[in-house]
C-alpha cells in the first residue's frame, strides 16, 4: 500500500513541497478514500500554529530525506522498512514540537481549506 498518512501529506502541502514524491506508510485505522469533516480552522492557538509551522520545516527535511532514500530502496520490503521510518522519524518532530498528531494534521487540514491561515503559517515559519 503506498498512501501518504495525513500527517505526511499535512507536512508536505505546509511547506509548500506539493511536489515531493516520497510515500509513507498508511496508518490502517485511517480512511483516506473519505475526506474528514473539514477542521475548525480558528480554533487554533498562535502557539499551536507555530509549534505547526516549526515542525512543519523539520518535517520537509526528513520528507527530502528519506524520497532519496525511497529512490535507492532496491525492492518493496526496503521501500516499506524507508516508508515506515520516516513517518516514525516525523511523529516524533511532531510530538517534540508540543503538538499531538491529531492537532497536527488538524491545522494541516484546516490550512488548505483557509488560504488565509496558511499564509498566516507560512508567515510564522519565516520568522
Amino acid at each position: 500500500m503506498k498512501r501518504m498518512t495525513a500527517l505526511f501529506s499535512a507536512a508536505l502541502l505546509s511547506a509548500g513541497l506539493m511536489s515531493a514524491t516520497a510515500h509513507a506508510q498508511q496508518d490502517p485505522a485511517a480512511t483516506p478514500e473519505q475526506p474528514q469533516a473539514a477542521a475548525p480552522a480558528m480554533d487554533f492557538s498562535d502557539e499551536q500554529l507555530q509549534q505547526f509551522a516549526d515542525a512543519s520545516q523539520e518535517i520537509a527535511v526528513i520528507s527530502q530525506e528519506y524520497t532519496e532514500r525511497l529512490h535507492a530502496a532496491e525492492d518493496e520490503a526496503s521501500q516499506q522498512e524507508v516508508r515506515m521510518e520516516a513517518n516514525d522519524k516525523m511523529v516524533e518532530v511532531v510530538e517534540e514540537s508540543g503538538l499531538d498528531v491529531d492537532t497536527f494534521n488538524a491545522i494541516g487540514q484546516a490550512i488548505q481549506q483557509d488560504p488565509e491561515l496558511m499564509q498566516r503559517v507560512q508567515e510564522m515559519a519565516q520568522s
